[in-house]
């Protein structure tokens, strides 16, 4: 397998799992994920943390896209918040190729 076939398969993975997170997140609260975590309890704040590790990249791109729609950003933010998004979910995707692999 290539260098890149690998990296574009592990960056995939990442944005598919940061996807699933984030509308599972969103089926149990009624609210998407945000990088505000509102739970007063250890164990909320504990979830939410480990929901946005794997949902990050999900939180920034609707973020940006939101913010190029209703604030009229200019377009280089999408392109660094899509950026930032792609090496999270590399990393992420990494982290869970392993995880499955090696199972």
């Amino acid at each position: 397998m290539s260098e890149w076939l690998a990296f574009f398969f592990s960056v995939s993975t990442g944005f598919v799992a940061a996807g699933l997170v984030g509308s599972i997140y969103r089926l149990v609260t009624s609210k998407p994920p945000s990088f505000q975590v509102w739970s007063e309890s250890t164990v909320g704040q504990f979830v939410g943390v480990l929901t946005l590790i794997f949902a990050g990249p999900n939180v920034i791109l609707r973020n940006a896209l939101r913010a190029q729609v209703f604030e009229n950003r200019p377009p280089v933010w999408l392109l660094l918040s899509a950026a930032i998004a792609m090496i999270w979910s590399f990393l992420s995707g990494v982290f869970l190729l392993s995880f499955l692999l090696a199972a």
